[in-house]
């Protein structure tokens, strides 16, 4: 199982999008039968069958085992990863382009540049591991708290210097073989515990 999986599938997402059929993929983060999952979620064995047949169809959960009871096969399933992330190439359509209206101080160019960074990760993740695979990837997380705007705005300028430096001093446009990485960098206001939800 996979901490995090993207689906990129738009059936897949609209799939997974029921309530019911999200609720049995957190359940199956622990193997379960249908008999099993019923008692938990407060459905019927049958309808439960119905919703995981769904979920298999686009390999959101996989078999783990098989076991013979009497005359029956108790299918025993569990999803296929801990969290899902849906890809906006799910939207194909209406997928975010942060190439259409690029401002580094809009708040929905930062939200399209995110997106694009979950399509663009989801689509390396799925290649890699169909090449059996890793991707070569690294993240920095942190939080800083300014004192005021103007400090926000210093560090910023700060930041923004400091990185087209390494750009600067390691990019190689002639590099023989060599790869483009892209580089996300964003600073927005951390979330309180009461606007998250």
């Amino acid at each position: 199982m996979h901490d995090v999986a993207v689906i990129e599938d738009p059936e897949a997402a609209e799939v997974s999008l029921d309530p019911v059929r999200a609720r049995l993929l957190a359940e199956l983060a622990e193997p379960g039968s249908a008999t099993t999952l019923a008692h938990r979620v407060g459905l019927t064995r049958q309808k439960v069958n119905y919703h995981l047949r769904a979920l298999e169809r686009h390999g959101l959960v996989e078999l783990v085992e098989e076991r013979r009871k009497g005359n029956l096969t108790e299918r025993i399933l569990r999803a296929t990863a801990a969290s899902y992330v849906i890809s906006p190439s799910a939207l194909a359509p209406v997928e975010p382009d942060p190439e259409r209206a690029r401002d580094q101080l809009s708040a929905r160019w930062l939200l399209a540049v995110a997106a694009r960074l979950v399509r663009d990760v989801g689509a390396l993740i799925t290649g890699a591991a169909a090449a059996r695979k890793r991707v070569a990837t690294f993240a920095l997380d942190g939080e800083v708290r300014f004192a005021s705007a103007a400090d926000r705005a210093e560090f910023a300028e700060k930041l923004t210097a400091a990185v087209t430096s390494l750009i600067a001093e390691y990019h190689d446009e002639s590099a023989t073989g060599g790869r483009a990485h892209r580089l996300v960098i964003a600073v927005h206001p951390a979330v309180r515990p009461q606007e998250k939800g």
